[in-house]
């Protein structure tokens, strides 16, 4: 876990129901903490370098062997390379799968609202905050693939019927280390599968620090998969083996 003050770079508080985007650097501890009970926070991950190079949620369930994320697993891009690493989660359990709310989901569950009237108190669904971000950046609907929805945990019944959990994250961290400069993209609007009965997301808690990573062998040695897709990143940024 992160200590209280060295190494910070900086922090960013994202209400709940809204959206915030940056570019992570390379060897950036990053620490998301849930402000509330009810957390949701979606996020797509893109190279900065190279914003074609996307976090590719089938390739990183499949080669680690998994269907929801927890400390051990990484991130993996369409081209088998690590964007970053799980190295410490207080939660796990991270769903990847169910993708975001859009403004029919919100509007049939909590009503409809608008700007004009509601300003930032509006409603706002998960695929118009990951849209509003990604449009900063040049990139659009075509880009919006798989997220991962962390603090969300689901549970797949014989059926092939998928819920929502109920737990109690807040004051949970996940910590991810980033071995690519990454563009990030989150959301915290509800969980698609909120049935909550009013529109009450609670906020997320950024903490980026610069700092030696002790967790990163505990990604690297998860699974042979992983060392490849190290050596993958490795090769990819000019460095040895």
């Amino acid at each position: 876990m992160m200590d209280s003050g060295r190494g910070r770079l900086w922090r960013v508080d994202i209400p709940g129901g809204q959206h915030w985007s940056g570019i992570v650097r390379r060897g950036t501890r990053l620490r998301l903490t849930a402000q509330g009970p009810v957390a949701n926070a979606a996020m797509l991950l893109y190279n900065q370098a190279d914003r074609l190079e996307r976090y590719n949620m089938a390739d990183t369930l499949k080669a680690q062997h998994t269907a929801l994320l927890g400390a051990g697993h990484v991130l993996m891009s369409d081209m088998g390379r690590v964007l970053a690493g799980i190295i410490a989660d207080e939660a796990g359990g991270h769903e990847t799968f169910c993708g975001v709310s859009d403004t029919a989901d919100v509007r049939e569950r909590y009503g409809a609202t608008r700007f004009q009237e509601d300003r930032n108190a509006r409603f706002l669904s998960g695929r118009e905050g990951l849209l509003a971000e990604l449009r900063k950046w040049g990139l659009g609907v075509a880009d919006l693939t798989a997220n991962i929805n962390w603090f969300s945990r689901v549970a797949v019944d014989r059926d092939g019927g998928i819920a929502l959990q109920a737990r109690n994250v807040q004051g949970v961290s996940v910590d991810l280390y980033f071995e690519m400069d990454t563009l990030v993209a989150i959301s915290t609007a509800p969980h698609p599968l909120d049935d909550a009965a009013r529109y009450a997301p609670a906020g997320v808690t950024l903490l980026a620090k610069r700092m030696q990573a002790a967790g990163r062998e505990l990604c690297r040695l998860h699974c042979a998969e992983n060392g490849r897709a190290y050596a993958n990143t490795q090769a990819y940024l000019g460095e040895g083996a």
